[in-house]
Order: C-alpha cells, then sequence, then structure tokens
C-alpha cells in the first residue's frame, strides 16, 4: 500500500497508549469540490496528523491546511482564501465488523478522510468580502465597480412620474394655513 497519504503504523499496531506524530505537504491529487469554489488539482495540503493506538484501532486526529479558489456567488469575482479543517477519525483493526476505515497491512490511508473534511469545509455560497453587493440587474455590472452615475430610467416604470419630484420646491408651494375657529 503505497501513496502520499498512507501512514504506516506497523510500530504502534496493537500497542494501545503509544503514540506518533507527523507534520507533512502533499499535492492535492485531484480537484476536490464541485460547487463555485474548490481546491485544484496540485494545490499544497499541510497536514499535521497525531496517531493513537487504542485497543479497538488506531485513532488518527489532525488538521489540513490548505487554500480554495473560485468565485465569489454575488459578483462573479474570483477569489481564493485560506482553509483549515480538523478531522478526527478511528482506524478500526480489521474483523467481523465492517467500518469505513481500517488498518490495512499496517498502514492507514488518511486521503478519504481529508477530502471528505475539506470538501464539507467548502463554502455553499462563497463571497469575496461579506457585504458584496452582487451584480447590477439591468445592467450586469458590478456594484463595487459601478461609478455611482444615476440611473436615467426608473426600476419600476410605474414609479416614474414621482422621478422628477424633487424637495428644492417646497418654498414656492402654498401652505395650508389652519385657524382655531373655537371661540373661548
Amino acid at each position: 500500500m503505497t501513496g502520499p497519504f498512507v501512514i504506516r503504523v506497523r510500530d504502534i499496531v496493537r500497542r494501545p497508549g503509544e503514540m506518533r506524530e507527523h507534520d507533512f505537504e502533499v499535492p492535492a491529487p485531484e480537484k476536490w469540490g464541485e460547487g463555485l469554489v474548490s481546491v485544484d488539482a496540485g494545490v499544497p495540503l499541510d497536514l499535521e496528523v497525531r496517531l493513537e493506538s487504542v485497543h479497538e484501532g488506531i485513532l488518527v486526529s489532525g488538521s489540513a491546511a490548505t487554500e480554495y479558489a473560485g468565485v465569489c456567488g454575488r459578483c462573479l469575482t474570483d477569489i481564493a482564501e485560506p482553509l483549515e479543517v480538523e478531522f478526527q477519525e478511528l482506524f478500526a483493526y480489521p474483523g467481523e465488523e465492517a467500518t469505513d476505515f481500517e488498518v490495512q497491512d499496517d498502514h492507514v490511508d488518511l486521503e478519504t478522510l481529508v477530502r471528505d473534511a475539506i470538501v464539507l469545509s467548502l463554502p455553499f455560497q462563497p463571497v469575496c468580502q461579506p457585504d458584496c453587493p452582487g451584480l447590477d440587474p439591468a445592467t450586469g455590472e458590478r456594484l463595487t465597480d459601478s461609478t455611482g452615475a444615476e440611473q436615467r430610467e426608473p426600476l419600476d416604470p410605474r414609479w416614474a412620474a414621482l422621478q422628477d419630484y424633487t424637495t428644492d420646491h417646497d418654498e414656492e408651494a402654498p401652505r395650508l394655513r389652519v385657524e382655531n375657529t373655537e371661540e373661548s
């Protein structure tokens, strides 16, 4: 069993209480993620892993740091952000019970564990900044790039009559004078 995510555990197998730590970097073997953002193939993954021998198998705890890239879900700007995830899983010794993760030939393969932790941590609706205004519905331009020019047409034609209304002429408008007609 070989591969960049495979760690040999022969020295701690069936020795409860034994522990080993490993820090290493591996490239992502393929594109991880299917949404607006993903971790591209070849992007470095920094792994810090602790392997602990317990009665049932090898307990793997650790963290993975990498960077995801894609587009903002609001304005479609390219984005790239760091991502750090933690993971923990028991790799059981082979036996009668079927488990998702097993110690195989005195090795543990972390690829599925790390991939699942990273993919599940990717944002579903990524944004370039928390208050990203998105795209102008009329022109399709990014609102952050907008020059601030006034719209020539109202968004809703039913309000067109009010577009020319200004408060500059309030002084010229006739005032209604209310007099007290009640006699004391």
